[in-house]
């Protein structure tokens, strides 16, 4: 693994027999759509993202999803911190939402680091404390906000120049409620004006207005 992967990892200042080890691992790259883990699968290792994004769902007894999280590169899965370190199969899954490419950290490796490296120890509790608070807040928003705004601020973080690529179930899905539900609010907000949809597409109108809405 060459050091400016670790650098984009934040794993630079490792101590030398830990880059080491990891030195020994080769990126892997995977095609958009590509399913990392499902419901039961056992933790075979520990994934760091290089590039792109994996999104992180939590698979109702209805077929329903809720995205809990989705990881970014630097960033880490708590579903696999646990399932390592409590010895747990996954609980949701994992697809990859643009090509990515990681680096699988085998079990065996990644315990003699957790045992053997102090600055690769904090890394991981580190992020495992940053995505724990990135859970809390879904289920937070999920409990206490409106479908309404919970709508917008998803909208509001995805888009790029004013658009939104996703499906009214791909919408439904990041804020865990129902296709019918995401629909029909689209639907008023485009009455008033503030955006428009096209197939697969959500165009921002007026960004402001939309703001406002979700105060």
């Amino acid at each position: 693994m060459n050091t400016w992967i670790l650098k984009a990892l934040g794993l630079e200042n490792l101590d030398q027999k830990a880059i080491a080890q990891l030195g020994e691992l080769t990126p892997m790259v995977l095609p958009a759509g590509h399913v990392l883990f499902r419901p039961g699968d056992e933790v075979a290792g520990f994934v760091l993202a290089l590039s792109g994004r994996v999104g992180v769902y939590l698979v109702g007894a209805n077929g329903r999803e809720l995205l809990l999280y989705s990881v970014a590169p630097g960033e880490t899965c708590v579903q696999t911190t646990l399932g390592l370190l409590g010895e747990q199969h996954y609980t949701g899954e994992a697809i990859a939402e643009t090509d990515i490419s990681v680096v699988m950290v085998p079990k065996d490796m990644f315990v003699d680091l957790m045992a053997q490296s102090a600055s690769f120890r904090n890394f991981v509790f580190r992020a495992f404390a940053h995505r724990l608070q990135t859970v809390m807040g879904v289920l937070e928003k999920v409990a206490f906000v409106t479908v309404e705004t919970r709508l917008i601020q998803m909208l509001m973080e995805r888009q790029k120049n004013g658009k939104i690529h996703a499906t009214h179930q791909e919408l439904a899905t990041m804020i865990g409620t129902s296709r019918e539900v995401v629909s029909r609010r689209l639907e008023a907000l485009a009455k008033l004006g503030i955006l428009e949809q096209d197939r697969g597409i959500v165009k921002i109108l007026d960004a402001n207005a939309l703001s406002n809405r979700a105060q």
